[in-house]
């Protein structure tokens, strides 16, 4: 521990991790299961639009969980309580950075070209392209409770 904070702060900041974590588990679960099937089963003539409409509003429903995550986590790289041992906030880092990759590289360039034009292709590559993020996130979510647990 690096003392750049009192212990119970560290311990607000796993708190904080945790939450959101979960709340991002199930939020991919439902887009996984759910919401991405659904996406690609929208008719051609509103795909775009569709597509358009599911980015604007996914941004309103993530953002701040995100934040929250990727600022608790890096946080904890820097600082954790004493009885949190020393992989777990690494281990967390690295399941958040294969969910933002995976995002980045896999999920966003997908909505991009589904937003662009028809391609019956892309709404089954999104299910299977999330499978990296639900899993990492999910894995983040079992960190965080872990962190959690004395």
């Amino acid at each position: 521990m690096f003392d750049a904070w009192s212990d119970a702060t560290a311990e607000a900041l796993v708190v904080a991790n945790a939450a959101a974590a979960l709340v991002m588990t199930g939020l991919i679960w439902f887009v996984q299961i759910v919401h991405y099937p659904l996406l690609a089963d929208v008719p051609a003539d509103q795909s775009t639009r569709v597509a358009d409409e599911h980015q604007r509003r996914t941004s309103y429903v993530v953002a701040l969980p995100m934040a929250v995550e990727g600022l608790t986590t890096l946080a904890l790289l820097v600082d954790r309580p004493s009885d949190v041992a020393v992989m777990w906030p690494w281990l967390g880092a690295v399941l958040v950075a294969i969910a933002l990759a995976s995002t980045v590289f896999l999920s966003v360039p997908l909505h991009a070209r589904m937003a662009r034009a028809f391609d019956s292709t892309t709404g089954p590559r999104l299910v299977l392209t999330n499978w990296p993020r639900t899993i990492a996130w999910t894995l983040h979510g079992v960190v965080g409770v872990v962190m959690l647990a004395p």
